[in-house]
């Protein structure tokens, strides 16, 4: 478990650069169609080569044409779904406000336990709880100043994401079993969803004109740091407690932790202002939900 977390808490620190990264291009002047379609296009052969060299093609390849319509269903879920709608919510929110409304997921990943055999775990769901008061907290001062003309478009896509990205990943860890690895499955995911990419980056093409340099390059430090390292780290540490939904929730429960790390990049690159009085009384709530769910794993 000690080791689950670890990777779930590092997978966390990557993917929290999403969250400032794809805002930066936003401010920029960079089109959302781009920062989805080409994070995606730099993932593929990053993995690609890593896939390929650690254990070729021929199983993931074949895993993928004997569960075809599994593959695609839930890889457009749990990635395209999910970072399409990640994204354009990025273009209406700021970067802190999407870090704070993505940990609705950790709720919605205790949720789910009914859809694959286990019971709702109550407590977890309570120390879930205690994570989004403190991330309300930690948020309260640009809450107040959030724009209302575009509150609907940053929620409503990012509650749809919170739901589709561990849906995904869920399906996706028990259509596999213990046949494919964690890089197999990230870069099957990826694979999966290339024609959704296609088809969004031809439209940007023939509406939007190519993407600046500055969109690719930051783009391609996205799939660096979320499309791979953080993918995978993450991957593997749901892999590791996937045997017991209590685990998984207090792994999925680090994701609360994203917060902080994008206050903490949004301050440092971005020019975001320190957190007020409530704002750190939101880190120590955050702090004790996630150890609250430690313990509750323990126990377990």
């Amino acid at each position: 478990m000690n080791k689950a977390l670890f990777y779930g808490t590092a997978g966390v620190f990557f993917f929290a650069f999403t969250f400032i990264l794809n805002r930066s291009m936003h401010l920029s002047g960079g089109h959302w169609i781009w920062s989805a379609s080409l994070r995606y296009f730099f993932t593929l052969p990053m993995l690609a080569v890593i896939v390929g060299r650690q254990y070729g093609f021929s199983n993931i390849h074949s895993e993928i044409k004997n569960n075809t319509f599994q593959w695609f269903t839930w890889s457009m879920t749990g990635f395209g779904l999910f970072y399409t709608l990640l994204v354009f919510a990025g273009d209406h929110g700021e970067a802190w406000l999407l870090a704070a409304l993505w940990q609705v997921t950790i709720v919605m990943g205790v949720l789910m336990a009914p859809l694959f055999g286990s019971k709702i775990s109550m407590r977890n769901l309570a120390a879930s709880f205690v994570i989004l008061a403190g991330v309300f907290l930690l948020q309260f001062q640009g809450v107040s100043g959030f724009d209302p003309e575009n509150s609907l478009l940053t929620l409503i896509p990012i509650l749809i994401a919170a739901i589709a990205y561990p849906l995904g990943n869920r399906k996706m860890m028990a259509a596999c079993g213990s046949n494919i690895s964690t890089i197999e499955r990230i870069y099957g995911m990826t694979l999966c969803t290339m024609p959704l990419w296609i088809l969004m980056a031809a439209y940007g093409a023939f509406k939007l004109g190519a993407p600046s340099a500055n969109q690719v390059f930051q783009s391609f430090l996205v799939a660096l740091f979320s499309g791979v390292v953080a993918t995978f780290l993450y991957f593997k540490a749901t892999d590791l407690a996937k045997t017991d939904i209590k685990q998984l929730a207090l792994v999925e429960s680090a994701q609360s932790l994203e917060v902080v790390f994008a206050l903490i990049a949004g301050i440092i690159f971005l020019g975001d202002a320190l957190p007020n009085h409530a704002g750190a009384a939101g880190i120590v709530l955050i702090i004790a939900g996630m150890t609250l769910n430690s313990l509750l794993a323990l126990r377990h």
